[in-house]
């Protein structure tokens, strides 16, 4: 693909005790507005109301005892509440809220994954998006693995248990859309420890690797132009493909954010394209030979000098200008001095590489998403609204995630995860997102944070919630970071298996 010019323009046991839900304020109801439906169905923003929920609750426990009744009944409530869902998100803003979703191997416990689209449809979402790639691990069968990353659950006896087609296939007994949430160029810390992978790891030209330790762990990001990563990838896909999904949105589309001064890219070096794939693609978009050397001598040292313009003059005297993908030389620029020409072309160089680090996220989303569009399913791409940023005069943001080039003709989900005193913020980095979309593409803004209360500096949902109503009809579709935010202790019990 030709780079044309820089692809930066302007810029988550069964319980014993019920689950009482939250109760909403009259305030809440103008929010969310108006419901024609009784209280007997539904609370603000499509919830449950507190007799329901019991009532679901105590049903789902019978039929896991051997009550039929209790079965039939359960069944019978579930469509109810499908249906009333149904018809207040038609009723009520947005009609699409989702939520994000992390499965454990301790939720194929009998009863636990019903329990958990439960609480997920009590508290009026409609679309939840599970996590398949994360964490080093799929949510794919140990019998039915084909990529190299290992199985969510790996107990013996549980080879052909799909927590992926579950959540699927009970989530739309539900009424809810099920969507397979993928970590795309963020493989993990245990991809990168596998002898047979080392080449396929992003490194820069400080002779480092992307393995990069967090507060929340380790990750590895892979070069984007190794054939190796994109066929692991496109297995998973496939994988993933074959249990029908509604959609499937690819996250991590971008490389890794350092820490203080590291967070800026300002030098060839700092940028990860040293891997041998990326690197020969750079190489590569040199036209000519004079600007296939230019390439490899800026690349390799980090500058040019007017003595390797003297000298690239003297091995190729009938080549005239270099040439790479996108530029389009000044006219008459070879009759200028070796010094004049200089800072120009080192210029345009760094420019080039930036761009081939960016392109190398953009053609790796392409070749993701591709197997997905041609099944017809909905693809999506989540992003950061800051990510794509110039920093200073010569940086950029050391993600150097372009989403304002992802195709138009799939979901946008940014993360509006900015802190300030009031939710302005989350509005202005929405406002941003907007300007670059078109009118057929659909956004769906993310947001962190729980119901009812402050968390982690962040205002209550109902209240960010409030300051995107302004964003209607442009805006018809929000989610929420994380189920287990809003279910903390449940989901400690889900992960340690505990009774």
């Amino acid at each position: 693909m030709l780079i044309n010019k820089l692809l930066f323009g302007n810029q988550y046991r069964l319980k014993r005790h019920l689950w009482i839900g939250l109760l909403l304020g009259s305030t809440l109801f103008q929010i969310g507005g108006k419901i024609p439906l009784s209280q007997a169905k539904t609370l603000g923003y499509c919830q449950q109301v507190k007799d329901a929920i019991a009532q679901k609750h105590q049903l789902l426990n019978s039929s896991l005892q051997g009550n039929r009744n209790a079965r039939t009944r359960y069944q019978k409530l579930l469509k109810n509440h499908a249906q009333d869902l149904q018809e207040c998100r038609r009723q009520t803003w947005p009609p699409s809220q989702g939520i994000w979703l992390r499965l454990y191997a301790c939720d194929l416990r009998p009863g636990y994954i019903e329990e958990i689209l439960d609480r997920i449809v009590n508290r009026g979402y409609n679309k939840v998006y599970v996590e398949v790639l994360g964490d080093s691990q799929v949510l794919l069968p140990v019998a039915d693995n084909p990529t190299p990353w290992p199985s969510v659950v790996r107990s013996p006896g549980q080879e052909r248990a799909d927590l992926l087609a579950q959540a699927i296939q009970k989530g739309r007994e539900r009424g809810l859309k099920v969507y397979a949430w993928m970590f795309s160029m963020n493989f993990g810390y245990t991809y990168s420890l596998r002898p047979d992978r080392q080449g396929a790891i992003a490194r820069n030209g400080k002779g480092e690797t992307a393995v990069i330790t967090t507060s929340e762990g380790s990750q590895a990001f892979v070069d984007p132009y190794n054939l190796q990563a994109k066929t692991d990838y496109n297995k998973l896909v496939k994988s993933v493909l074959r249990r029908r999904p509604d959609g499937v949105l690819f996250d991590y589309i971008r490389y890794p954010r350092g820490e203080g001064s590291n967070s800026v890219v300002s030098k060839v070096q700092d940028l990860w394209i040293y891997g041998d794939a990326a690197f020969n693609a750079l190489y590569n978009r040199g036209l000519n030979n004079k600007g296939k050397d230019l390439i490899r001598r800026f690349a390799s040292r980090g500058y040019i000098t007017a003595g390797d313009v003297r000298q690239l003059d003297q091995l190729y005297p009938s080549e005239g200008s270099p040439l790479w993908q996108g530029r389009n030389p000044a006219p008459q620029e070879m009759q200028l001095p070796p010094e004049a020409r200089q800072p120009v072309w080192q210029w345009e160089l760094w420019q080039l590489s930036v761009a081939h680090a960016a392109q190398g996220v953009l053609d790796f989303l392409a070749t993701a998403m591709y197997p997905v569009q041609k099944q017809g399913l909905i693809t999506g791409a989540v992003f950061f609204p800051d990510a794509n940023q110039p920093v200073r005069q010569t940086g950029y943001d050391s993600r150097l995630q372009p989403w304002d080039r992802f195709p138009k003709n799939m979901e946008w989900h940014p993360m509006l995860y900015a802190v300030c005193n009031s939710s302005a913020c989350i509005s202005e980095q929405l406002q941003r997102v907007l300007q670059q979309a078109t009118s057929q593409t659909r956004v769906s803004p993310v947001l962190a944070g729980v119901w009812g209360k402050k968390w982690n500096n962040k205002p209550p949902l109902e209240t960010q919630m409030a300051s995107l109503r302004q964003f209607s009809p442009k805006v018809e579709s929000v989610s929420h970071f994380a189920f287990s935010w809003q279910e903390p202790k449940f989901t400690q019990e889900r992960q340690s298996c505990r009774p």
